[in-house]
């Protein structure tokens, strides 16, 4: 504690940058309580949908934005913004490497462009990709080359299930510049999945076209049950509206329930959540380092995401870890997960999380593939005291095990 406690600091000042940000933007936007109530039905003339929209835009220094619980995870609001910016013929290249697992089967990657159910190439669209550096960082050189003949640049924010480091502003802002001086008129998109308000501004703010996310992240504070969003210029945007719901509809169909009044409120509290997860963050890599274990990032280094990565060395030692973190959960903690094959995955992957919300990423969880190096992926932490505590026990049950 001692160690992390400067680390926490700088972690304090940015949660209240932000949450002033965001008090900001909630308090421009005249956000009354009629807001906070839902529709049915198909939802024309949602205020309160209209109006979420309007603030999430906002705060994240976009023209406009779609946050939705309509949007079912972060692979699925990346799906709708690739598609409604893509046509037959166009090219997607990957800046940043291979993207995260389950947009494979988005793509068409690895055979899956052969089963039918209408992935990009399928429809015809092609895909390259700009391997990173041996050091993680990006390949300028080869992003210049292919950028000049591709339609969207994909920039993947977060390390996924690889050893490589989240990305800053500043590392996305150059790959950006890169882009488009070899061409003017592509589209940067950015994953921003585990990335939102870990710093003062979005990739919006460094040049990115679009920002794509899940709502069970960063920006849904643990308390948002569902959805995800897609922000950045007002025109993209737009497309985008009519490939979630159908083309000539677009944002003005979808009714919200009774889902409101915890999107507001998750979002609301995000920054301040955030901040906790990024505190075990530190915490975990800190006390793992003192262990001997080899963690990504160091305790000491800039955060531009919740995650911390180690490698455990063997599947005992990584299915201990996770069923450690799950012990140490507020909900199933009597439950042991194990591996299994999982939609979307090409490994085996075994998942730890006690969560509020199913599948909650910005709650303590613990994920990996089941695959060498046995790199565990723990994110996530509602609040530091009951994450810490979780940490610990899955420190205890990995050491003991390795």
């Amino acid at each position: 504690m001692e160690l992390c406690k400067s680390e926490f600091e700088k972690i304090e000042e940015i949660q209240q940058y932000n949450q002033l940000k965001m008090l900001k933007a909630f308090t421009e936007c005249h956000v009354s309580s009629t807001h906070l109530v839902g529709s049915t039905g198909y939802g024309y003339d949602d205020a309160g949908r209209e109006k979420l929209d309007e603030v999430f835009a906002k705060v994240v220094g976009a023209e406009d934005a779609l946050c939705r619980s309509h949007f079912l995870s972060g692979t699925h609001a990346l799906t709708v913004a690739l598609f409604g910016l893509l046509r037959m013929g166009d090219t997607l290249l990957a800046a940043t490497g291979r993207p995260y697992d389950t947009l494979e089967g988005v793509i068409g990657l690895n055979g899956t462009d052969k089963n039918g159910y209408g992935s990009l190439t399928e429809y015809g669209v092609k895909y390259d990709e700009a391997p990173l550096l041996q050091d993680g960082q990006p390949n300028y050189d080869l992003i210049a080359q292919k950028a000049a003949h591709a339609t969207v640049c994909h920039i993947q924010r977060s390390r996924g299930y690889s050893n490589r480091p989240a990305f800053d502003l500043a590392t996305i802002q150059k790959v950006v510049e890169t882009a488009k001086a070899a061409n003017p008129d592509i589209v940067v998109m950015v994953d921003n999945c585990y990335g939102e308000f870990t710093q003062k501004a979005e990739p919006v703010a460094v040049g990115a076209d679009l920002i794509v996310g899940s709502l069970i992240k960063n920006p849904g504070g643990g308390i948002a049950p569902t959805g995800g969003y897609i922000a950045g210029k007002k025109e993209l945007v737009e497309k985008c509206s009519h490939r979630l719901t159908c083309p000539g509809t677009g944002r003005e169909l979808g009714c919200t329930l009774d889902a409101l009044r915890q999107m507001y409120l998750g979002l609301y509290y995000a920054p301040g959540v955030t901040a906790e997860a990024i505190k075990t963050s530190i915490y975990a890599s800190c006390l793992f380092e003192l262990l001997g274990y080899e963690t990504t990032p160091h305790y000491q280094a800039n955060r531009n995401d919740i995650i911390t990565s180690v490698e455990t060395k063997s599947a005992e030692a990584l299915c201990a870890l996770c069923q450690g973190i799950q012990a140490g959960s507020p909900v199933d903690s009597f439950v042991s997960p194990e591996p299994y094959g999982m939609p979307g995955y090409t490994d085996e992957v075994i998942m730890a999380a006690g969560a509020f919300t199913l599948g909650s990423s910005i709650e303590l969880s613990c994920d990996a593939p089941v695959r060498e190096p046995y790199t565990a992926y723990l994110q996530g932490g509602l609040n530091f005291a009951g994450s810490r505590a979780g940490v610990l026990l899955g420190i205890q049950k990995a050491f003991f095990t390795k």
